[in-house]
């Protein structure tokens, strides 16, 4: 039993104690009603994983009404876990916690109307990836202070990295970085958008408990701990509070291509001395409709709010929100939206300055979404469906495999990075104006992981994530 589609296990839980190391649980979509928590403590390898899947085309939801008030959804202890697909809602606490787990990868998974934060990490944890997740309409009665969409605080440990992940409606903040027990540790978070936050469902405001910013980034009961915080190409826009918030942090925050929006609060807000060592920029940021509140100590450059621009509506190809909440493309990245995107002709594109991530054009646009490349630049095409937004998996020689085209009579170079901005990989190419059907890497001295292929030709920079595990 529990081996085909014919005569599945009954619950999840008992095909969890089942599970060893290697194990896939597929579930089937429908509704899950759960009236205790289910806790996946066992720990696996980099070769042998556990994986808890939703089964390909279905979604299915796990509903934890049934749990008492304080008692949470999922809680992971357990380390190699792959977790895809699912529907975390009701739960009496968090809709899951990550709790000091590592190496753990949480894929296309949502977190609704739990009674705290909709994903939570803790206890140690480490090294954890959240990928193209979403958490909304979290609330924690009866004071509804601490309910986040995701929340990276108070004893949790480092390396934890959030990408393409969605928190709208959560009654305290989008994210939280709050922090009580843990020091100097670093989360990253990439191509993230929050909204709305510090409201209930229904949009009614619970009180002065409900913080309501986008990104809060540290903070400690005693104003000294240190979050050191990274934010690349994220949009914080109708908060009830602040879009990008130190909060007391004084570790070090680096804000890199990000836009906030008619937040109610300051859009970028870190006006407070650090700890010695650490410090903050903010580089290539754009606000609308709103205001900054930054010390003479963070580094600035190339700014919406420098001198030498103005942001109008007219910079915007709309400033309708419409759509940031839709469905997700069949890959889990986000949908495309033309809210805060660039319009053709303002001085805000090729603007930048580069800080090693991807761009078209001659220079990085400023803001969190790039503007597609014009026609007069050359021709460089990555097969999408080879690299773009896939998994792409060692195989058994621990090769990489790449195809793409090239403008014929220009030359190419490829490269890759990791996370942390280092570059892994890389090489120069003379042959010119041909289809590379089978660029072949080697990838065996490469942790598993998110890495950046950037491809570069005639002028034109191509950069595309990849997974590798």
């Amino acid at each position: 039993m529990g081996t085909t589609d014919e005569q599945p296990f009954l619950t999840l839980d008992y095909a969890v104690k089942k599970m060893v190391a290697g194990d896939t649980i597929l579930m089937r979509g429908g509704i899950y009603e759960h009236s205790v928590t289910i806790s996946l403590s066992q720990t696996g390898s980099n070769d042998k994983k556990y994986y808890l899947l939703a089964y390909p085309g279905e979604t299915p939801l796990l509903d934890f009404s049934g749990t008492a008030f304080g008692k949470r959804g999922i809680n992971l202890t357990g380390s190699y876990w792959v977790i895809n697909g699912l529907h975390v809602t009701l739960a009496g606490d968090n809709g899951m916690i990550i709790s000091s787990g590592g190496y753990n990868l949480i894929e296309n998974c949502i977190f609704s109307e739990n009674k705290d934060s909709g994903l939570q990490l803790g206890g140690g944890a480490h090294d954890n990836q959240i990928i193209n997740c979403d958490s909304y309409y979290n609330a924690d009665p009866t004071d509804y202070g601490d309910a986040d969409g995701f929340a990276c605080k108070l004893d949790v440990g480092t390396n934890n990295y959030f990408y393409g992940c969605r928190a709208w409606a959560n009654v305290d903040d989008g994210w939280d970085g709050y922090l009580r027990g843990a020091e100097n540790m670093t989360t990253t978070l990439e191509n993230c958008w929050t909204w709305g936050n510090g409201y209930l469902k229904d949009g009614t405001d619970p009180g002065a408990k409900a913080n309501g910013n986008g990104f809060k980034m540290g903070g400690s009961d005693d104003k000294t701990l240190k979050h050191n915080f990274i934010l690349k190409n994220c949009l914080a826009f109708d908060n009830k509070a602040k879009g990008f918030d130190q909060n007391n942090n004084k570790g070090s925050m680096t804000v890199y291509n990000c836009t906030g929006f008619r937040n109610g609060g300051a859009d970028f807000s870190i006006p407070s001395a650090l700890s010695a060592g650490h410090s903050a920029t903010v580089k290539n940021c754009v606000l609308a409709k709103g205001t900054n509140s930054l010390g003479a100590f963070v580094v600035q450059a190339s700014n919406s709010w420098d001198s030498n621009f103005t942001v109008t509506d007219d910079d915007f190809i709309s400033l309708d929100t419409t759509g940031v909440s839709g469905k997700r493309k069949a890959d889990g990245s986000l949908p495309d939206i033309q809210f805060a995107h660039l319009t053709k002709g303002s001085d805000l594109i090729n603007a930048g300055i580069d800080l090693g991530m991807k761009f078209n054009g001659s220079k990085p646009d400023l803001g969190c979404f790039e503007t597609e490349v014009t026609d007069d630049v050359p021709t460089l095409k990555i097969k999408k469906e080879n690299i773009f937004n896939f998994k792409i998996l060692k195989n058994s020689s621990s090769q990489l495999n790449i195809c793409f085209e090239t403008t014929e009579g220009t030359d190419y170079s490829c490269s890759i990075w990791n996370m942390n901005g280092s570059k892994v990989w890389g090489n120069s190419y003379l042959d010119k104006g041909k289809t590379v059907e089978n660029l072949q890497i080697d990838t065996s001295d490469l942790p598993t992981g998110i890495y950046l292929f950037q491809l570069i030709s005639g002028g034109k920079n191509q950069t595309e994530r990849i997974l590798i595990w």
